[in-house]
């Protein structure tokens, strides 16, 4: 079973990744012919505006997004922990919004900022709120945050609730005999005790984040203008609808370089800090 599952992981991953690579040193639109130009397409990466604003606005969503979603998540969790009634039926309806398609989410959640959200706050009297956010080029991204951020806190909180079910009763025990307060008992034994669920949490929430894509094609389609329009939407839509599918190979493989390094680091310095605590 080794071999076929090595040559469908050859096939369906590895081909088409060394594909990208092999086409980012090309001209080549998508069809027709192409030629081989070397560097130029990473080069004109670091020279192009839209893809520097599509730079600058991912690493913007993303790392608010994964701050948001980390003390969501982390909250929900505790609460869930608690003891609680219905708490297994509470824990299931906080775990839906995971479920359900991004694309759904996305048009409610553009139902509820373009239509309801203006009308109810014009009927309230509350100006700042009777404008569609999503229309406006500053503040487009934080309608997105929301609705990616509501989406998300679910997945995360599951793995904070398994990681909050490995801290030992008795610990609370001795630390309340001790007359420890409920922030003492959250700072200095659970937050650490769940210090390796913390990390995993950050680095797929941040990872997650880079690569938006869904969210914004459902929510702003990237607008206004070039307002939201991510590293993922602006790969896809020049490459497959631009005939720029190698300089968008290009931009690929760099943005590929760059998520892994910084998914590197941010490993590296958290698990540096769960062994300082």
């Amino acid at each position: 079973m080794t071999i076929p599952a090595v040559i469908l992981f050859f096939i369906f991953h590895t081909f088409p990744l060394l594909q990208g690579i092999f086409y980012s040193f090309t001209n080549w639109r998508g069809y027709g012919d192409w030629d081989f130009i070397g560097l130029s397409n990473y080069v004109n990466v670091f020279k192009d505006m839209r893809a520097l604003n599509a730079y600058g606005f991912t690493f913007q969503f993303a790392i608010v997004s994964t701050v948001l979603v980390n003390i969501f998540s982390l909250l929900i969790a505790l609460g869930l922990n608690a003891n609680i009634k219905f708490q297994k039926t509470l824990r299931a309806v906080y775990f839906l919004p995971n479920i359900l398609s991004i694309l759904i989410v996305g048009f409610i959640f553009q139902f509820i900022f373009t239509i309801f959200l203006p009308q109810f706050s014009d009927a309230l009297g509350i100006q700042a709120l009777a404008t569609n956010i999503l229309g406006s080029p500053d503040y487009a991204w934080v309608g997105v945050v929301i609705m990616a951020v509501w989406q998300a806190t679910a997945f995360n909180t599951i793995l904070y609730l398994a990681g909050l079910q490995t801290v030992p009763e008795d610990v609370y025990e001795a630390a309340a005999i001790d007359g420890a307060s409920p922030w003492k008992r959250f700072w200095k034994i659970t937050f650490p005790l769940i210090a390796p669920f913390f990390t995993i949490n950050m680095v797929l929430a941040l990872k997650t984040f880079l690569m938006v894509f869904d969210h914004i094609i459902a929510l702003t389609g990237g607008g206004p203008g070039y307002a939201t329009e991510s590293i993922s939407v602006l790969i896809y839509r020049g490459g497959f609808e631009g005939g720029q599918f190698g300089y968008q190979s290009a931009n690929a493989v760099i943005y590929f370089i760059v998520i892994v390094a910084l998914s590197i680091i941010q490993l590296r310095f958290l698990q540096k800090r769960e062994v300082q605590q």
